[in-house]
Order: structure tokens, then C-alpha cells, then sequence
């Protein structure tokens, strides 16, 4: 429970201070945070198929509302995500000059909290308000500090996932309503909810639109690349990194346990809908001169393989998807970051005006290199092993998905190494001489990530761990419906 509350207490502790003591104090929580969190992780039992450390406090009874809160392999590999990434968008924070950089600081901090509550959430409308809370920061972050028609682009994302969260809210309820004996919001009550074939289909309808709207999958998509385009490079971070999983962890732990008995059929409309979204946003991405749109675009393609690698329900399509969903909260971190980098010194984003970069600024290439190979999935690095069980998951479902799905290799090495090569070997450009020396801050961000990246590709197997007996006991739970 402390890593819930922890940083909202942070976040409090953060608006009290000003200028660097503030980023100190936001920077040493996160730390403080992390170090909790690797502390839990040493006492967690990798072969419990159940949820440890779970703690339960009666709010109102009479509507079944409990502050219920534990973690399995599943929720814990997304809360190590949360907490790795909120370390490393806070030190890439470090040298924005933000008048009210107090308040930013803050509102990264409660965001925080917020989606470690969405992942250790055993009580539905616990979920739902964490979900939600989750959202009030993200939509500060990007309508004070974001660019230039940022109000618009923001209402766009607010009303958009407000009415996914809206529609969570229903299925929860309905779900509630057909939980056996006294109505109850618990997980373990919920996935007894007795319900025809019909209104499991309805439930898992709703939950699929809300969760679609969050990651975002093909058609729901048409938010994000706005967004991530107006977005401070912290917000882009945030809703790539980490707040896009929460889609992925509600398909996983909600969606699918709780409309166990829908016909499996509406799962094959799912799948090709997240291929679609596989090549579609791939195409995009190859086409645009903008470097944060490109990022903004091959997220959604990755994205949509991680979905379909889901969608497949089974062992390696799940393994694959949480293992490749904190690679991606990682490795897109990195890109977004590389991409403030140079737009803050050469104060332009467009490909074509960029060119020769890595004369002038070769730690910059090399760790640039070291994130890129990582999202093309080069053997050794650490999108390689998701990739491969994801891929390996959608063939065992159907041939034909998992040649289309495929695809995504080439695309993406084709998108990426563009970027590289337009952005570092490119013609030189007047304003290459400006990328210098990076800062202290930019390389340790930089340098962490590209740790991560080589460390999880030749030692994938510890993430893995992690969730693997909680997957087993999922796939029990699902073994007398209609799905299996």
C-alpha cells in the first residue's frame, strides 16, 4: 500500500519547495520508491500462482466498495514499469525551466501513485477511481506545458477517454450485478459473475472499447498522435511509457476473466483489428518528416502487436505482451527523449532540417543507436525476446496473422533506421554544430536506458519469471469458459 501512497504524499511534499530542492525532493521520492519496490520484489514468491501482500480496508460497505490492493507476477511487472519510468522521466526533467516546474514535478508524482493504484487494484470501482485519477494529472501536464493548439488537442484526449472510462464504469456495474449472493466490486467475486453468453458479450464489448481508447488500438487511435505531438516531452513519456499499459493490464486482469463466457469469436474481430493497426500506423510512420510523430506512430504499430500477441490467449501471446509491454515503456522513453534533445537545441523536430548530427554529438549517435536497434528488436536487445513470443503466439493462432504481423519488423526497421540516418548521417545541416555536449542529466537518462536495453535483451528471463506462475493460474481460472 505504500507504493500507492508514497508518492501522493511526494507529490504534496514537492509543491512546498521551489527550484532544484523541488526536482531533488520529486527525484529522491521516485528513487525512495523503486528501492520499495525491488524491496517487495525480493520477498515475492515467483512460484504462487495467487496475489501477495494483500491488504483490504472497508470504505462503505453497503455498496461494496473496499480499498483492496495486491500484487501477482502480472500487476507486478507493471508496477516495476511505473516505477523505473517515473524515475527516469523525472531525471529528464532535470533541465526544463518551467516557471511553475514545482507544480509539474508534482503532478508527475501523483500520477504516479495513480497508476500504481489502477495496477494493485483488487476491488472494481477501486480500479475505476484510480483509473480516472489517473487522468487528472496527464490532462494538466498537457494543457499547461504543452505547444501550440494544445486546448483543442487536449479536450479531444480528455473527452475521448472519458467516455471509455464511462463505459468501463458500466460494465463494471453490470458485472457487479450479477455477482453471486451479496453484490460485490472484489475481483475474486467478480470473476463468478453469472452471466448468459449475451451479456458477457456486451460486458467484454465494453471493456474493449475503453480499453482500446487507453492503449490506443486501430480504429480508436486518432487521439494519440495529436497528443503526443503537443505533449512536454515528460506528458509524452508518461502517456507512452506507462499509461497506455493501463489498456493492456485491464484486457489481461479485467476484460478477460470477467466476460470469460463470451463467445470467443468476437476475439478474432479484435485481432484484426490490432493488425490493421499494425501495418496502417507503420505506413504513417514511414511517411512523416516530424520525429515525434514518428515515435507517435510506430507506438501505435508496437502496440497493436502486443494486443494481438494478447488476444491469442495463450501462455506465450501473455508472456510476450507483459514482457514486451516494459520494453516498450523503456525503449519509447528513450526515443521521445532523444527527440527533446534535439529539438531543444536545434529547435526543430522536422527530419528534413537536421543532418550530420553525430559529428557533432557522438555520445548522442551512440546511445541513440543503442534505443533504435532496441525498438527494431535486434537480437540481444531487449525487444528481441517480446517480439519473438508475440510473433511465435500469433502464428500458433493463425498462419495468415502471424505473416501480417510479421510485417512489423520490416516496417519498423525501415521507419527507425530512416530516422537515424536522415537525423546523424544525413547531409550536414547549418545547425548541426549546436547538439554539443549533453548534459549530466540527459546522459544518465540516456545511459540507464540503454543499460536496460542490452541487460533485459541478454537476460530477458527475470521479467519472465515474474509473471510466469501468475499467467499459469489465469489460464486455470479460464478453463471453464467458453473462450477455452
Amino acid at each position: 500500500m505504500i507504493l500507492i501512497i508514497l508518492p501522493f504524499l511526494a507529490s504534496l511534499l514537492t509543491l512546498v519547495f521551489k527550484g532544484k530542492s523541488a526536482k531533488f525532493i520529486a527525484l529522491i521520492a521516485s528513487v525512495a520508491q523503486l528501492v520499495l519496490n525491488f524491496i517487495i520484489l525480493q520477498g515475492f514468491n515467483l512460484k504462487s500462482t495467487t496475489f501477495q501482500y494483500l491488504e483490504s480496508y472497508t470504505w462503505y460497505a453497503s455498496l461494496g466498495l473496499n480499498f483492496s490492493t495486491g500484487i501477482d507476477g502480472i500487476s507486478m511487472v507493471m508496477v516495476l514499469l511505473t516505477n523505473v519510468a517515473s524515475v527516469l522521466i523525472i531525471l529528464s526533467a532535470w533541465d526544463n525551466k518551467y516557471a511553475s516546474m514545482t507544480k509539474f514535478l508534482s503532478l508527475i508524482l501523483l500520477m504516479q501513485g495513480a497508476l500504481n493504484g489502477v495496477f494493485m487494484s483488487m476491488n472494481g470501482l477501486m480500479f475505476y477511481i484510480f483509473w480516472e485519477l489517473a487522468l487528472i494529472p496527464i490532462y494538466f501536464i498537457v494543457g499547461i506545458w504543452g505547444c501550440e493548439n494544445r486546448i483543442k488537442i487536449t479536450f479531444k484526449f480528455f473527452i475521448y477517454t472519458f467516455l471509455g472510462s464511462l463505459l468501463m464504469l458500466l460494465a463494471l456495474l453490470f458485472v457487479y450485478l450479477h455477482t453471486p449472493g451479496n453484490h460485490s466490486f472484489e475481483w475474486s467475486e467478480m470473476i463468478k459473475a453469472e452471466m448468459t453468453g449475451w451479456e458477457s458479450t456486451i460486458v467484454l464489448w465494453a471493456f474493449f472499447i475503453a480499453f482500446a481508447i487507453k492503449m490506443p488500438l486501430f480504429p480508436f487511435h486518432t487521439w494519440q498522435a495529436d497528443t503526443y505531438s503537443v505533449a512536454p516531452v515528460q506528458g509524452t513519456m508518461l502517456l507512452s511509457g506507462i499509461m497506455l499499459k493501463m489498456g493492456i493490464f485491464g484486457m489481461i486482469r479485467w476484460m478477460w476473466p470477467l466476460a470469460k463466457n463470451a463467445c470467443g469469436c468476437n476475439y478474432n474481430v479484435f485481432i484484426i483489428l490490432a493488425v490493421i493497426g499494425i501495418v496502417y500506423a507503420a505506413i504513417i510512420a514511414i511517411k512523416q518528416n516530424d520525429i515525434k510523430r514518428v515515435i507517435a506512430w510506430s507506438s501505435v504499430s508496437h502496440v497493436g502487436l502486443i494486443a494481438a500477441g494478447i488476444m491469442t490467449w495463450n501462455k506465450e501471446g501473455i508472456q510476450g505482451g507483459l514482457l514486451q509491454s516494459f520494453n516498450h515503456g523503456i525503449n519509447v522513453i528513450g526515443l521521445f527523449m532523444v527527440a527533446e534533445i534535439i529539438e531543444r537545441r536545434l529547435k526543430t523536430r522536422q527530419l528534413d532540417q537536421m543532418g550530420g548530427l553525430a559529428k557533432h554529438g557522438r555520445g548522442l549517435a551512440f546511445l541513440f543507436m543503442i534505443i533504435m536497434l532496441g525498438s527494431v528488436a535486434v537480437p540481444f536487445t531487449n525487444g528481441f525476446t517480446g517480439e519473438f513470443l508475440l510473433l511465435n503466439a500469433a502464428f500458433n493462432y493463425q498462419n495468415i496473422i502471424g505473416i501480417v504481423s510479421g510485417l512489423t519488423i520490416i516496417f519498423c526497421a525501415v521507419y527507425m533506421l530512416r530516422v537515424y540516418q536522415l537525423a546523424m548521417f544525413g547531409q550536414e545541416k547549418d545547425n548541426g554544430g549546436r547538439i554539443g555536449k549533453l548534459s549530466w542529466s540527459e546522459y544518465s537518462t540516456l545511459g540507464i536506458i540503454a543499460i536496460l536495453i542490452l541487460g533485459i535483451g541478454i537476460f530477458p528471463n527475470w521479467i519472465l519469471q515474474l509473471s510466469n506462475a501468475s499467467v499459469d493460474g489465469l489460464l486455470n481460472i479460464m478453463k471453464g469458459g467458453a473462450i477455452l
